[in-house]
């Protein structure tokens, strides 16, 4: 009896606090991220696959570290940031940041116009609507509904699951390039290593490590609830980067396999899967952008929202009304506006800015990482749940990785 009653304390407990983690890991498989594995299968076949368990070991890592420290210090990374390094230090890293998921919220909207055009739906209708209805979630709702929210558009997700596994991928070249050690040649293609960068930053999206601790603060995730806590985002992590493989599969099946190398939307992935995947993959595949699209559109404008305001010292959450908080409510309702309109400007290159937004994650993401290095060693700040020396050596390798990715991406760039 006791020991049952141990397990459901347990289960209760995780239940408690599941949602920041899995969340934060599930919605980075958004529109860009979507039109990003789709143009990997398409382009490089399985031969991309190999960097999946990498980036999942850095997300698991990468992603706990924020969790634990939301958890322990009770405040956002944007906060700490500046009360340890100072406000100009933190106003380059909002700009920059800034940037980056305001193109990243176009992409959504983009993939709310692609889902769509697919069942011959207009923009100038479709995306406005989208706009209207992922506003009113937010400034109408508390952090409670809207996680609950979050997490029913998290399931919808196994669609791509089911999208892979009816495109009759060939199983055993997909699980051997998964383990299988890449190609050096690959290595001095600037393709190839945007591709590579572009993984990396749509997986591990610097907009993650904010959103993802300011809502376990927010949520009330204590040190004494962190095992809990870490359990949520393991379990988001894996769950995510099953997804991307599926995708990455999915397309590489169909789409590499017949030479058709060059696709330019996630809305075109789907409409190719229908020939030859059949009704059934092309309506899930559709179904999940929308969803994604969606649902990435009422987060990415909250993380930024959150960033920018902690890190100048503004009012800022979910359970706060306009009032209490309006830079926080404004800002999450310009960039709603103003990366929705965008999509309304005929001739916009979205695709373009969809898969360079996420090469730019890729970029930006080290030096976002260095300064959550930074602050979970500090053992004034973290106490006792500062990180082991292993967490450190893989923490490290993780940014000299990308930084050496993005130097040779561009060295093979100039090199032509």
């Amino acid at each position: 009896m006791n020991f049952l009653r141990s397990w459901r304390t347990r289960i209760a407990l995780v239940f408690a606090v599941v949602g920041p983690g899995f969340i934060t890991a599930n919605v980075d498989n958004d529109a860009g991220g979507i039109a990003t594995y789709s143009v990997a299968g398409a382009q490089f076949g399985y031969s991309l696959l190999w960097t999946m368990i990498p980036i999942t070991i850095a997300l698991v890592i990468i992603q706990e570290m924020s969790s634990r420290m939301g958890a322990v210090t009770g405040k956002g990374l944007s906060d700490l940031i500046r009360e340890e390094f100072g406000l100009r230090v933190t106003f380059l890293l909002m700009v920059a940041l800034f940037v980056t998921n305001f193109f990243n919220i176009v992409g959504e909207f983009a993939g709310v116009a692609s889902s769509f055009e697919l069942f011959r739906a207009s923009k100038y209708i479709v995306v406005p609507l989208a706009a209207f209805v992922v506003w009113g979630i937010v400034v109408h709702g508390t952090y409670s509904s809207v996680e609950k929210i979050f997490l029913s558009a998290s399931a919808f997700y196994v669609a791509y699951i089911l999208s892979g596994v009816l495109a009759h991928p060939d199983w055993r070249a997909a699980t051997l390039s998964t383990v299988t050690r890449p190609e050096s040649i690959g290595f001095r293609n600037y393709g190839y290593l945007s591709m590579i960068i572009g993984l990396a930053g749509t997986t591990i999206a610097p907009w993650m490590q904010f959103y993802l601790q300011a809502s376990i603060v927010e949520k009330g995730v204590t040190a004494r609830q962190y095992k809990a806590s870490r359990l949520d985002v393991v379990i988001g992590c894996l769950f995510a980067a099953v997804v991307a493989w599926f995708i990455v599969v999915a397309c590489a099946a169909t789409l590499h396999s017949i030479g058709k190398f060059n696709i330019e939307t996630g809305a075109q992935a789907a409409e190719a899967l229908r020939p030859l995947a059949g009704e059934y993959a092309y309506l899930l595949f559709a179904a999940g952008l929308f969803n994604a699209s969606l649902f990435a559109a009422c987060i990415l404008p909250i993380s930024t929202a959150y960033a920018v305001c902690e890190g100048l010292g503004l009012e800022s959450g979910l359970d706060k009304r306009f009032e209490e908080a309006p830079a926080f409510y404004w800002l999450y309702t310009a960039l709603i506006v103003f990366g929705a309109g965008v999509i309304l400007i005929p001739r916009f290159p979205l695709f373009r800015v969809m898969v360079l937004s996420q090469v730019a994650n890729g970029v930006l993401l080290p030096f976002v990482l260095i300064f959550v290095l930074l602050l979970v060693n500090d053992r004034e700040l973290m106490g006792d749940h500062i990180n082991s020396r292993w967490y450190n050596v893989v923490s490290w390798f993780i940014v000299a990785a990308m930084i050496g990715l993005t130097i040779a991406m561009v060295i093979a760039q100039v090199r032509g």
